[in-house]
């Protein structure tokens, strides 16, 4: 029997969750809850969830649920991650854990006390791909530059209208796909020692840029967008050569090019497969204590210290250390 999972809301992105699921034999997913029973209702006959519940309560106090997928507007993740763990919950919380690092420490060590794993939801992080990727970086020889892009286009710019763009809910550009930017730079590069950030905002940010210093004069540079066109992208430069990720996010095209020095160019190819369920099969690997999640406590806290750092140098206008 797998791990048995309850989804705690409603949101769109658990349809994308639970396509995984149907391929990743090791999880179960048995509840959706909702503060409103109709909405729970409805979202569990549309994904074939067999339990419906009305409040995020009666699944934390669920004992046929093992795990919870938190997909709360991001103000929420921390607080209900905490609430699910000291339940005796094991958590999957959507991404970016939180946009500083206190309250990533409070939920990591409220894991630890309950004895139960947390892990952030980078799916991308755990597909073949970004595997491969990390194998071919000594193509590139020394690195030397990161440069990554992730963007689209909202139906809508008004807050009102999706919670992408509401400041309460801690919405913005940089929160919603820049910070898979961050997460592809420090993959390759580590830790950032300094950052500058600069952003185009309405009740948020709407486009960010960063860019990202790294030790050994290693730079980084991305950019982000909810008003622009889509696009996506990872380019790893080195001193003998580069490393092109054409969809490095999504990878419904997991291929990267390999162009060496000389101007030749390799296409490696690498198995398809959906970047949520290899997210799930780590998780339940992780809960059965196979191994420890892929993305734990120091890659969390990593992440919110340089998202945090970004959004202080484009308040200020100044680069920032870290």
């Amino acid at each position: 029997m797998g791990l048995k999972l309850g989804l705690l809301s409603t949101a769109d992105i658990n349809q994308k969750l639970m396509a995984g699921a149907r391929l990743a034999d090791e999880v179960e997913v048995v509840a959706v809850a909702s503060r409103s029973m109709e909405r729970a209702a409805s979202q569990a006959s549309e994904l074939g969830v067999p339990r419906a519940l009305g409040s995020y309560e009666e699944l934390l106090a669920d004992p046929d649920v093992d795990a919870v997928y938190i997909s709360l507007p991001n103000s929420m993740h921390v607080d209900w991650s905490v609430r699910a763990l000291e339940a005796g919950k094991h958590v999957l919380c959507e991404k970016p854990l939180a946009r500083s690092v206190e309250p990533v420490e409070r939920a990591f060590d409220a894991a630890e006390a309950a004895g139960r794993v947390l892990a952030e939801a980078f799916m991308w992080r755990h597909h073949p791909q970004t595997s491969r990727l990390v194998e071919l970086l000594p193509r590139v020889g020394s690195l030397r530059v990161v440069r990554v892009q992730f963007s689209f286009a909202l139906d809508s710019l008004d807050p009102a209208s999706n919670i992408r763009l509401s400041g309460e809910l801690e919405g913005g550009a940089l929160m919603d796909v820049g910070c898979y930017c961050v997460s592809a730079a420090r993959l390759v590069a580590g830790e950032p020692v300094a950052v500058t950030g600069q952003q185009v905002t309405g009740e948020v940010d709407v486009r960010f840029t960063g860019t990202l210093s790294f030790p050994g004069d290693v730079l980084g540079h991305f950019d982000c967008g909810v008003d622009t066109a889509g696009r996506a992208e990872l380019e790893v430069v080195g001193s003998e050569g580069t490393l092109l990720l054409r969809d490095p996010f999504h990878s419904l095209e997991p291929v990267i090019e390999v162009r060496d020095a000389d101007g030749s160019v390799e296409r490696v190819e690498v198995e398809q497969d959906n970047p949520y369920a290899c997210e799930l099969r780590d998780f339940a690997a992780a809960v059965a204590g196979s191994r420890a999640p892929r993305l734990g406590r120091e890659d969390a806290v990593g992440q919110a210290r340089a998202i945090a750092a970004l959004y202080e140098s484009a308040a200020s206008g100044a680069r920032v250390e870290l």
